[in-house]
């Protein structure tokens, strides 16, 4: 993306200053930005940028809503029932393979019918 801001820069023969300028961001922050040394820059310094050049900054779905959350169900099943694993273990009385699959299945369907808050909080 950055390297895409730089290229419409060049082909506009708007010098950084000028960027700068048109988009309300500092100077040193622009070249960073067009430079890709700040991969972290802010969305709004991007956007204020990319718009000064006559573009946009889109943002798009990269997948559905419901595998997303099953996915975060997965992994949040596995910290806690790993946590459980790792108690009984230490009391010499661990789960076995089978149980320990029954036990994460069940996790991820309560994570998934409870409360988002649940789903999300770590």
């Amino acid at each position: 993306m950055f390297e895409k801001l730089n290229k419409r820069r060049r082909e506009l023969g708007m010098s950084l200053l000028a960027l700068s300028k048109r988009s309300g961001v500092s100077m040193p922050t622009v070249a960073r930005i067009l430079s890709g040394a700040q991969p972290a820059a802010s969305f709004a310094n991007v956007a204020a940028v990319a718009y000064a050049l006559g573009m946009e900054v889109g943002i798009r779905q990269t997948r559905r809503a419901a595998s997303f959350r099953e996915q975060q169900a997965k992994h949040k099943a596995e910290r806690l029932v790993g946590m459980v694993q790792g108690t009984s273990g230490l009391e010499e009385q661990g789960l076995n393979d089978d149980a320990l699959r029954d036990m994460k299945r069940r996790t991820v369907h309560e994570l998934l019918a409870g409360s988002s808050r649940r789903l999300w909080d770590d």
